[in-house]
């Protein structure tokens, strides 16, 4: 997906059995703006359901497959043939109450983190004490050091391939360690840490702060929380698809 600069700043028009909700899309993220809309003038969401939805954390929609989809039908892996590059702006674009995010492929199957070409989610989360946010401030950082490493041993698969093969334990030890040393050094002067406004953010309006630096956000809602919050009260299936279809339509406005 190329980035068409005749885009500019506008807000989309979320039609719902539930209610409106207008969202507006950052120029933070060029990319998944611009896919967005494109979707959007191709109709590619009407007639499409939330079909993920999770009370107090997020409300899902955008899979292409959920258009007339009976009660039993597996939701949530369809989508356009392309995945969208991570655009993360952690202390610009985070996940907020009310902040449109892309859902993708967990890291396991997609290490680079790529967004659905389609599917997207609204936060609703709830709110964190500081020493809560402090927490989960470390933790991003451990993912962040791990996500250095396998990236660090990814581009030395040759060598350690090499001395496996030459069953060379002592020297593989060594590049572990070295690789793990400067995963440690790089994230050192690449700490993650939450600005003043997401810590007051997070302590008074709430969302899932424990999502960012992961899930790219490229929106925000605004208007029609108050629609977000009676969807993701919605009564759900073990799936977490709610028992009475929430449709969608989607508008540039």
């Amino acid at each position: 997906m190329q980035h068409n600069k005749q885009y500019i700043i506008m807000n989309i028009k979320i039609k719902t059995s539930e209610g409106d909700i207008i969202v507006r899309l950052f120029d933070e993220t060029p990319k998944h703006r611009d896919n967005f809309i494109k979707l959007v003038k191709e109709g590619f969401y009407n007639g499409t359901l939330f079909h993920r939805v999770i009370k107090d954390f997020m409300i899902q929609g955008g899979d292409p497959d959920s258009k007339g989809a009976p009660m039993d039908k597996n939701l949530g892996s369809g989508g356009p043939d392309y995945t969208i590059p991570a655009e993360f702006s952690m202390q610009k674009c985070f996940h907020k109450r009310g902040a449109l995010c892309a859902a993708r492929l967990g890291d396991d199957v997609n290490p680079t983190q790529e967004s659905s070409g389609s599917q997207f989610y609204i936060v609703w989360g709830k709110c964190y004490s500081s020493n809560e946010l402090k927490q989960i401030e470390r933790q991003l950082n451990m993912q962040q050091e791990q996500k250095v490493f396998q990236s660090l041993l990814k581009s030395h698969r040759d060598e350690t391939m090499e001395l496996r093969r030459n069953r060379d334990h002592e020297r593989l030890l060594e590049l572990h360690e070295q690789l793990i040393n400067e995963a440690k050094s790089y994230c050192k002067q690449h700490t993650l840490t939450f600005s003043a406004q997401q810590i007051k953010t997070y302590s008074t309006i709430g969302g899932t702060p424990f999502l960012d630096n992961q899930y790219t956000v490229f929106g925000e809602v605004v208007e029609g929380l108050d629609v977000v919050e009676r969807i993701q009260q919605a009564k759900t299936n073990r799936n977490d698809r709610p028992i009475n279809d929430i449709s969608m339509t989607m508008e540039i406005i």
